[in-house]
């Protein structure tokens, strides 16, 4: 029997492609694509105290609190569009917020880690660049502007985001095989959850849809 609901979460190092594959997946299963990335980026553009500290961590490229994380990606989870699934990208990023889920109710049914190299997710990371007036993105090698370093919409020179450059970068990475690698085997251990391992080099030999495809069949295989 076809499934028809999907609770996903979405694991990877920064630049794995998380973020492309859960846009992908939501259309596809017209489910909601939650990304804890993006709301804390709203919050830093909000003058009030809660984005100046999710600003303050950023910057950083340090890990936002498991309490703070903890509170938003529940809020959202108990909004009506996340009935019938939802793909969690970048929650939860350590076994703190992990157990967090099973302690509020919230069930998972497959968690998809895409594998990259740190060389290459440094190469993906460093080459982004943002139009600071439009905030379309672009890389420097994948997805280059037609004029260097200016965007093809708005003319301006383009900008590395903070959190995009070499050192935070590296910082960023090795935070994740801190506390967020663990999560493999947490979830791997964890019953009724299936646990899938998606080569993420893919994308790089021809485009995110290859891994797409594999993710796709991957999930409609283990759930027929």
């Amino acid at each position: 029997m076809k499934r028809t609901e999907y609770r996903l979460v979405l694991l990877g190092p920064p630049g794995s492609g998380k973020g492309t594959q859960a846009i992908l997946l939501s259309i596809h299963y017209r489910i909601p694509q939650i990304s804890t990335g993006d709301i804390l980026r709203a919050e830093t553009l909000q003058i009030s105290e809660l984005g100046r500290t999710v600003s303050g961590y950023m910057v950083q490229g340090l890990l936002v609190p498991d309490d703070l994380m903890i509170a938003i990606a529940r809020k959202r989870l108990a909004e009506n569009d996340c009935a019938r699934g939802f793909i969690l990208d970048g929650f939860p990023r350590t076994i703190g917020q992990a157990r967090s889920l099973q302690e509020n109710g919230i069930s998972i049914d497959d968690v998809i880690y895409l594998d990259v190299s740190d060389n290459v997710l440094l190469k993906r990371l460093t080459g982004r660049r943002i139009c600071p007036g439009c905030s379309r993105m672009y890389h420097m090698q994948f997805n280059p502007p037609e004029t260097d370093e200016i965007c093809d919409d708005c003319g301006i020179a383009l900008i590395t985001r903070d959190d995009d450059g070499e050192r935070i970068v590296r910082k960023r990475i090795g935070i994740f095989h801190e506390m967020t690698f663990p999560l493999i085997d947490h979830f791997k251990k964890l019953s009724g959850v299936r646990f899938h391992s998606i080569n993420g080099f893919l994308a790089d030999a021809g485009s995110p849809q290859e891994v797409f495809r594999q993710i796709r069949s991957d999930l409609e295989t283990a759930g027929s």
